[in-house]
């Protein structure tokens, strides 16, 4: 098990919004929508855990292998192994100084804050454009008894920006009309 705080990581930031402003759009090619609960807590602590890790400081990445768990605050992040990419002279993953660049994921991602989750194959979180991609053969976003499934999440996380592509398929959206607020 490896506990980690590292400095400038945002993980916090794939809180996962409500989905509400895609109901009018069922079953396009592709959905884009505005995520306006989308937030970065860079405040909250990280906890890190995995089977295994190797960190390879002249390449600037650390490796977590096996049943992966990041968590911070009310977001979880699992897969099966994360690589975290850094950058700048003199930073460590182990002193907790390090520039977090990107972050890949992969073999069953499975993120959750709240009342969203999200299920991908794969991820990619690019700290500096602050842009998170989840996809696989079947990604899926769902709230409640929301359900959205394409096979590409891509989230602008500074405007809250949500794009989900069909990768020539159907985007298929399930709504609950309970889950409407009522005016």
């Amino acid at each position: 098990m490896i506990y980690s705080s590292f400095a400038k990581i945002t993980l916090a930031g794939f809180l996962l919004a409500s989905a509400s402003g895609l109901t009018a759009l069922v079953l396009a090619q592709t959905t884009d929508s505005q995520m306006n609960g989308l937030k970065l807590s860079n405040d909250q602590p990280i906890q890190i855990e995995s089977d295994g890790l190797e960190i390879r400081e002249q390449e600037k990445k650390a490796f977590f292998t096996g049943n992966v768990k990041v968590v911070q605050g009310t977001t979880t992040l699992q897969a099966g192994t994360m690589v975290v990419h850094y950058r700048g002279e003199g930073t460590t993953v182990t002193q907790g100084n390090a520039d977090i660049e990107k972050i890949d994921v992969a073999q069953k991602v499975f993120l959750s804050s709240g009342t969203q989750q999200a299920t991908a194959d794969t991820g990619s979180f690019d700290m500096a454009k602050q842009v998170f991609v989840l996809e696989g053969e079947r990604v899926v976003l769902s709230e409640g008894q929301n359900v959205f499934v394409g096979c590409k999440l891509t989230v602008q996380m500074n405007s809250g920006q949500a794009k989900l592509d069909s990768c020539g398929r159907r985007v298929q959206i399930q709504l609950d009309p309970k889950s409407q607020k009522s005016n």
